[in-house]
């Protein structure tokens, strides 16, 4: 609502039911004329159009990201989001050691195979966590797209993640998981490129052990007695759509195959019409 200015308002005393009130009238503005009308349109026009223009002559001021062909160089702010990951403090660490193992390699002209056998793809240390399986993220899902399963840990006798399966496919990326965690196990990250053919890939573990957090795994001397702490988890491994557990909307893989076969999809009987 616009302000009204004090010369625009008169003030009255009029009788109402018998009583003198003071009331305050307020007049009505002047409609504008139709040049000034035809003046904004056109002012409004030019405006839009220099902006055009300018573009034109000094491309460089472009703001469009020209994607794909920009992929390597394409940069986003850090608020966005469009993708749930789970934190993995050693994963910094590795990625320096292999480029470093890799750069070695190089200068020295190392056989393939050994240079493999020094990067150890499969060291599991790089994917320990700081996930305790308290589900406070999924408590605060409005969509329900997270879901926490637990296990009781034999070493340490005590509740441990085992498996945490997320839904991109129903998440809204609000972003309430990551601020009700408060062991900063996860986090949004800007990676965008999502597409599938199938909406069941979209439903996976983000966790790639079952076990308790890195402090506790680290905390024990024993490397024999860490090993029994963890346990491998696939990407798509457990209750998830395509290893055979359907989902609300989302019917398990083994069903679609079947529906597909049934409908004369792509399973049909040779010679088929």
């Amino acid at each position: 609502m616009g302000m009204i200015h004090s010369i625009r308002v008169v003030n009255e005393q009029r009788q109402i039911a018998g009583k003198v009130v003071p009331v305050a009238l307020v007049l009505r503005n002047q409609p504008p004329s139709r040049l000034h009308v035809a003046f904004n349109a056109v002012l409004g026009l030019f405006k839009g159009m220099w902006l055009t223009l300018r573009y034109f002559w000094s491309p460089e001021d472009i703001v469009t990201r020209q994607y794909p062909e920009n992929r390597d160089t394409l940069t986003l702010t850090e608020r966005f989001r469009g993708n749930l990951r789970f934190k993995f403090p050693n994963e910094t660490a590795h990625e320096t050691h292999a480029a470093l193992l890799e750069h070695l390699a190089h200068e020295t002209q190392t056989d393939a195979n050994v240079a493999a056998e020094w990067i150890r793809e499969d060291d599991e240390t790089r994917w320990y966590h700081n996930c305790t399986g308290c589900a406070k993220c999924e408590e605060a899902c409005p969509n329900a797209s997270i879901r926490i399963m637990t296990r009781h840990g034999e070493i340490l006798d005590d509740r441990e993640i085992d498996r945490f399966v997320w839904r991109l496919d129903s998440c809204m990326f609000c972003n309430a998981c990551v601020q009700a965690c408060p062991w900063d196990a996860i986090e949004m990250t800007g990676g965008f490129e999502n597409a599938v053919y199938d909406r069941r890939l979209l439903v996976y573990n983000l966790n790639r052990l079952a076990g308790p957090r890195i402090n506790l795994i680290q905390d024990e001397a024993n490397p024999e007695v860490r090993k029994r702490m963890i346990e491998k988890r696939d990407r798509y491994g457990g209750p998830v759509p395509l290893n055979g557990t359907g989902l609300p909307n989302l019917p398990p893989l083994t069903a679609a195959l079947a529906l597909e076969h049934h409908a004369g999809g792509p399973e049909q009987a040779p010679g088929a019409a």
